[in-house]
């Protein structure tokens, strides 16, 4: 799963994917094999692909991302942390102590850029559908021709465990009955839950059953490379009459050399052998020497403002 961008993209990437190994060791607790699959959406999103301000989190037309699989929180600490939401380096060392607010799932109003509370499996793309039906209303009170007040965007990622909740299947049918065209959801299908693979408990086609709702459903496979997800993104957009479904063939666990694809990335630390054995995969240290250190190098992704 190559991320086919530039050593700036790589960099930031492996950077999003050590921090959040490193936050669930030092925890002792927590998911780290989402946020390692993951790594190269997140980026694209807060770098190319979402309208937001890090300087104003609060800003009014600002693109909405929900992090459903509230369980890979690191993956969104992290990107709020390199994308300059206020987060410290020394929340990310607190992640899920008390007081902190790297809470073990994301917590509104907690961190700046968190958008909605999300640990129940199904809730989040629940709530996404009702903040994409929030847009769309106040769209068609308040817009004139020529001056859309109201312009903003959803973004999705979900798990398998979103998909087998009944509440998140009652919303995604009435998204797709509403044609709420600025919604889209990814779907991580890594094939791998809490104990085992996912094929133990769930075998319907999800894709299958979202365009029965009246989504427009993309499913790239493994072929998720940064060019391939910004082009299901744009074709997305392109079909303003219907959320859009992008199913995503993701490796948990990503670099790990003995933890890749096993559930043992899902609810528990890597340990600090199989971290430092990941790294070199990354070529982490090399390039960190090389390049003078993260800090210098990594922490601040580009971002897009209005």
């Amino acid at each position: 799963m190559t991320t086919g961008g530039s050593q700036l993209d790589e960099l930031s990437i492996n950077t999003i994917r050590t921090l959040s190994m490193d936050a669930v060791e030092k925890a002792k607790s927590g998911h780290p094999g989402a946020p390692m699959a993951l790594a190269p959406l997140a980026y694209l999103l807060y770098t190319r692909a979402m309208k937001h301000n890090p300087a104003n989190a609060e800003w009014f037309d600002r693109d909405r991302f929900i992090l459903s699989a509230g369980h890979a929180s690191m993956l969104l600490y992290s990107s709020l942390y390199l994308s300059g939401y206020g987060l410290t380096l020394d929340d990310l060392k607190n992640f899920r102590q008390l007081g902190s607010p790297t809470a073990g799932h994301p917590e509104r109003r907690v961190a700046a850029g968190v958008e909605a509370t999300t640990g129940p499996l199904g809730q989040g793309l629940s709530m996404a559908v009702g903040l994409a039906l929030a847009e769309a209303m106040l769209a068609a009170r308040f817009n004139r021709p020529g001056h859309d007040l109201i312009d903003h965007r959803t973004f999705v990622i979900a798990s398998d465990g979103d998909m087998q909740e009944g509440v998140a299947s009652e919303a995604s049918s009435l998204g797709g009955h509403l044609g709420l065209g600025k919604l889209t959801v990814f779907y991580d299908n890594n094939h791998i839950q809490l104990a085992g693979e996912t094929a133990m408990a769930f075998s319907e086609d999800v894709p299958k059953r979202y365009e029965a709702y009246g989504w427009h459903v993309q499913d790239l496979g493994e072929e998720i490379s940064l060019e391939d997800m910004e082009k299901a993104i744009d074709a997305a957009h392109a079909v303003p009459e219907q959320p859009s479904l992008i199913v995503l063939r993701t490796h948990i666990g990503y670099g790990s050399p003995n933890k890749q694809d096993s559930f043992k990335a899902h609810g528990s630390p890597l340990g600090e052998d199989e971290i430092r054995l990941t790294k070199e995969a990354y070529g982490w240290e090399a390039r960190r020497r090389r390049r003078g250190g993260v800090d210098r190098t990594g922490r601040r992704l580009p971002r897009r403002a209005p």
